[in-house]
Formats: structure tokens, C-alpha cells, sequence
């Protein structure tokens, strides 16, 4: 369905002094440099996967879905979407995919939605009689009946993501892409537009590859996530296993009413920062516990105040960009490779 192996890109960028004389001196001696965005990402994403694809600003998760629609070309490495190149074959390629990019509407602003979707049907040439069917089928899932005669520019912003959902599918693709999908909603829209991704996906086996800051998103909806930081795939595999792996640890942190100076680090705590009178330690509960570690800590130093982080997925993918996997050698637990 979708395979990259070595996908690669970079961008030539200016290389230019600050200022108007840098300006000029750059007009008459250009000079550039490289920017490593994606760096030798590989993987495969079979039909009907809802795949997550994470990790923080920058890290390459844009460039790599330009890439996989088409719309960049990759400097090294290779990639197929449904056996095309979809930079060379960007047409047929398109025909195939939907995306939903975000806050950028494919949508006419001054037009009334159904007049939008008509375009878009027009477009991508969906027969008139699978054309009403699928605006039935949008206006009951994605309750947009009351919705078809109004501007772009007169809904709100859950609205909108509704009918940029039905723009999106009205061609019924093979893949869809979905960048931010929910950002802005507020919590009820947010589950309609999961409980509708999950319903596209179950009834026709749509892929779809979600790119999100939303990992309430990826939990609902992913059982398989991608990790990507500085442009390298640091961990592909079940979301199952990074929370088994990850989710047994647990952050406490300590307000003291002294310093630390030599205070001993409990038993099966790990030191995450230390401050003048705050104390972060994790440790991991399947070794010790929380009141173990809070009592080796009273017992040297008198407490003011203590707060226990139970583990999410934002504190894991954290944990995971902050130095990657390690495997241990033995077969042992998994630990947190700390950043140089």
C-alpha cells in the first residue's frame, strides 16, 4: 500500500549575513546551506491501518506526508504509494488519496458547502448518483444537513473540519492523510470526528496515516504508532508496547523546606532534576513503590509538598525524543537512553 525505504530530504537553504549589506553580498556571492529534514525513514503501511504518525515541531513529520502525496520530491531514498511513484504519477496518485492538511481549507470561502463539494465531485468526476449517495451518507454521519446551504466563511471551526472531512472523502479514497485534524475542537467535536474516522476506516477500509500534537487522537484511534525526532524514525511498532514499556514508570516530585545537599537517592529511583529544594525522581513500580520512594525521602529531609505524575502518551513520546529506545542486552526492561 504505502512503502518507503531510505526516504530522504533536504533543502537548500541561503546562507546569508543579517541585514541589508548581508542582502547585498548575497545577491553577487550566493552561498546555501543544507538542512537535513528526513533522513533515511523506512517503513511499510499496510491497506485498512490507522497509523499515527508523531513526534514534536519540526521533526519531520510534514515533510515526510508532502513526500507521500506527492507534493515534494525526495532528495534520496525512494517511496510508493499503491505501486506509484507519487511525485511523477501526482495525478493518478491524487485520485487515490485525500488529505486534510490542518487549518488549510480546500474549500471555497464565499461558497455555500454543498456548491464546494459539487466542485470537488466535478473535479474527481464521481458520478452524479454516487455523488448524492455519498452527500446522504456525509450530511447523517457527519451531521451536515443543516449545514449545505451555509458559507464556508459563516461556520465555525468544528463545522468546518466536518465538511473539510466530507471534501476529503467525497471521491472515496484508498489512503487518506490527516494532519491535525482536531486541533482547535473542543471535546465533543473532537470525538465526532474520531467516532467518523474509526466508522471510514471499519466499513471501507480506508487507510489512514494521522499526523497530530493530539495524542488523545493517537490513543482513540492508533494501534500502531511511528516516532519521528530530527528527522530519523526512532520507534515503529504497537502503541501497546510503548505504553508496556514505558507506562510502568512513574515521576514524584518533592518540595523541601531545606536544600538537598547529600540526600541519597532511594532505592530503584532514578534522578530526572534537582533544584535548590525540588526533587523529580522516577522509578519504576514493577521494582518499588511510590510510598517506598517518599519515605526513604522524609526520612532524610523534611517535605513540604509532593505531586505523582502518572504516566500519559505526551510524557512517553517526551521520554522516547529525549534519547530514544534502548534494548537491554539481557532481555531485561527497556530503559530511556538519557541525551548526550
Amino acid at each position: 500500500m504505502i512503502h518507503a525505504e531510505n526516504l530522504t530530504k533536504v533543502y537548500r537553504i541561503a546562507d546569508k549575513e543579517p541585514g541589508l549589506g548581508g542582502a547585498v553580498r548575497h545577491l553577487f556571492r550566493p552561498r546555501h546551506k543544507s538542512k537535513t529534514a528526513v533522513k533515511d525513514v523506512s517503513f511499510t503501511i499496510e491497506p485498512g491501518e490507522i497509523v499515527g504518525y508523531i513526534g514534536v515541531n519540526g521533526a519531520g513529520k510534514s515533510t515526510t506526508i508532502k513526500m507521500l502525496t506527492g507534493i515534494l520530491l525526495p532528495t534520496g531514498g525512494q517511496v510508493r504509494v499503491l505501486g506509484r511513484d507519487p511525485h511523477r504519477e501526482r495525478v493518478a496518485n491524487a485520485r487515490d488519496i485525500g488529505v486534510v492538511f490542518g487549518q488549510r481549507s480546500q474549500l471555497w470561502w464565499d461558497l455555500a458547502l454543498i456548491e464546494s463539494l459539487t466542485m470537488v465531485g466535478r473535479i474527481y468526476e464521481v458520478p452524479d448518483a454516487h455523488f448524492k449517495r455519498l452527500i446522504d451518507e456525509f450530511s447523517e454521519t457527519l451531521e451536515l444537513k443543516e449545514l449545505l446551504r451555509v458559507p464556508i466563511r459563516n461556520m465555525s471551526l468544528g463545522q468546518k473540519m466536518r465538511a473539510e472531512l466530507a471534501a476529503t472523502l467525497i471521491h472515496e479514497p484508498r489512503i487518506v492523510y490527516l494532519d491535525e485534524p482536531t486541533i482547535g475542537l473542543d471535546l465533543l467535536v473532537k470525538e465526532r470526528i474520531r467516532e467518523f474516522i474509526k466508522r471510514v476506516n471499519r466499513e471501507k477500509g480506508t487507510t489512514v496515516v494521522l499526523t497530530t500534537h493530539d495524542l488523545g487522537d493517537i490513543e482513540e484511534l492508533c494501534q500502531r504508532v511511528m516516532i519521528i525526532d530530527n528527522g530519523a524514525l526512532i520507534y515503529d511498532g504497537p502503541l501497546a508496547t510503548i505504553k508496556d514499556r514505558f507506562g510502568k514508570y512513574r515521576e514524584i516530585t518533592f518540595e523541601t523546606a531545606a536544600d538537598l545537599n547529600g540526600l541519597v537517592l532511594p532505592d530503584g529511583a532514578e534522578l530526572l532534576e534537582k533544584g535548590e529544594r525540588t526533587l523529580s525522581l522516577r522509578f519504576d513500580r514493577t521494582q518499588t513503590s511510590a510510598s517506598r520512594v517518599s519515605a526513604a525521602v522524609m526520612s532524610q529531609i523534611e517535605v513540604l509538598d509532593l505531586s505523582l505524575k502518572e504516566p500519559d502518551l505526551s510524557m512517553i513520546v517526551k521520554q522516547i525524543c529525549r534519547g530514544g529506545l534502548k534494548e537491554p542486552a539481557n532481555g531485561g526492561l527497556p530503559a530511556v537512553v538519557a541525551a548526550e
